[in-house]
């Protein structure tokens, strides 16, 4: 027989309003993670602005908008800080409304089980079910920890949070809330996948080779992924698996296309595995109660013991610029934040000491400056952007002209290869910047 703990619920049951009065001045809020923004909690608590100072607010991946930053450019009564940003909280930033939190995924548990405070966390949640569990849902990735350390524990319910299956600390159950929240919800935006362009489609070329059957894939966001996973669906590969901090619509893709199987996964097989997920409806209705997929937290999807277990591993990310040394910055150009750490140094990690694995960074070899100018995404050194990946973890570098492997190798081959990608009309200034440098040897010029 069942325990009934529809009483349990109704005498946690608040309004919105209600639930935030648990706030104080000086609090530390957190919002967790991409759909499991609280919509209606937000809205409630940017109503008591005039009420309070100092409450400092976490989140990461929010697509927007965050009415407790939007209410108050001042800051003095809420300021909101970002593990890693979406295209919206880049914005923030931009207008001074948003502050980073420099970190690597892996350590997202241990972060707040050892050193940060966490007063009232707010989460969205999946409907509880029969058995008193809320299901973290496509945010499983982050939830657990930040619940288990917080002071006050708020949930709020989303009818249209999809139910994931997880391998563990997926859920939540009713004895360890405090206040849940009940309120109609906004369908989620129909995130559709960025198309490739040309440039994208040349980049994702030269992937292609490297992937085997068997291959287990950790996709970033944006055209490049998506175009890797739109030419594996068209070719011979098969068999792949998923082992990815971020599911997109990539993956839905080869689903579709029969080449997902997770047959072959040395860990986890069967499954594929997932910490967040963001994307269209589409990716949401096929994630929903399928046992073919586990979501898991990032402590375990994205620790590099465990990436490094899984057979031709192959993980495909980007950035904004690479320096002739190497080193990779995805996280700054020219003094303006755009991202974040992310999982990029854990997979490059991970995957590098995979059996047969392979880690690609990818970028165009060109972008434009503010003036229109067209620059060098290949740049002599790097003198202030910040640093994601250090060059001595850099495995495959690809631009459209080509793709190129810095390891093992010395100052002056690392210059002579990345320049060899590079867009031609930079390669003579390049090579006179790595001579002045002496990183470039006579042999070498052609």
């Amino acid at each position: 027989m069942l325990i009934d703990y529809s009483r349990e619920y109704k005498s946690k049951l608040r309004t919105a309003d209600e639930a935030v009065k648990v706030v104080k001045s000086g609090d530390w809020v957190d919002y967790t993670s991409s759909l499991g923004m609280p919509v209606l909690l937000d809205k409630a608590l940017s109503k008591r602005r005039d009420e309070l100072e100092d409450v400092k607010i976490r989140g990461n991946l929010i697509p927007g908008p965050i009415e407790v930053a939007e209410c108050d450019p001042s800051r003095e009564h809420f300021i909101y800080h970002s593990w890693h940003f979406s295209s919206y909280e880049r914005k923030l930033c931009d207008r001074d409304l948003c502050y980073y939190i420099p970190m690597v995924f892996q350590y997202n548990a241990a972060y707040y089980e050892f050193f940060i405070d966490v007063n009232v966390v707010m989460v969205s949640v999946a409907p509880m079910d029969k058995h008193g569990y809320f299901n973290f849902s496509v945010n499983t990735g982050v939830a657990g920890p930040i619940c288990e350390k917080a002071d006050i524990v708020i949930v709020e319910v989303n009818e249209n949070m999809p139910t994931i299956h997880g391998g563990y600390n997926e859920s939540i159950h009713i004895s360890d809330v405090d206040i849940v929240v009940e309120g109609e919800h906004e369908p989620f935006k129909n995130f559709l996948p960025i198309q490739p362009r040309d440039i994208d489609w040349k980049i994702a070329n030269h992937i292609i080779p490297y992937i085997v059957d068997g291959a287990t894939l950790q996709l970033g966001i944006g055209a490049i992924p998506n175009a890797v996973g739109a030419l594996i669906s068209e070719s011979d590969v098969k068999d792949l698996g998923m082992h990815t901090e971020l599911c997109t619509d990539a993956y839905l893709e080869l689903y579709r296309s029969g080449k997902l199987t997770n047959k072959r996964k040395s860990i986890d097989k069967g499954k594929g595995v997932f910490g967040c997920a963001v994307g269209s409806a589409d990716l949401y209705e096929w994630l929903d109660d399928n046992p073919g997929i586990a979501a898991f937290p990032l402590e375990y999807v994205n620790r590099p013991f465990v990436i490094a277990q899984i057979d031709n591993m192959v993980s495909i990310n980007g950035c904004v610029a690479v320096d002739l040394y190497g080193q990779v910055a995805s996280e700054s150009f020219e003094g303006r934040h755009i991202s974040g750490t992310g999982g990029q140094l854990d997979f490059l990690t991970g995957a590098s000491a995979s059996r047969g694995g392979k880690a690609f960074i990818c970028m165009t070899s060109t972008y434009k400056d503010r003036d229109g100018n067209r620059r060098s995404c290949i740049t002599p050194q790097f003198n202030g952007d910040i640093i994601t990946s250090p060059r001595s973890q850099v495995y495959f570098i690809v631009t459209e002209f080509g793709v190129v492997n810095l390891e093992g190798k010395s100052t002056w081959e690392r210059a002579e290869d990345l320049i060899s990608i590079a867009h031609p009309d930079f390669r003579d200034g390049l090579i006179k910047e790595a001579e002045e440098r002496r990183i470039w040897r006579r042999s070498n010029k052609r």
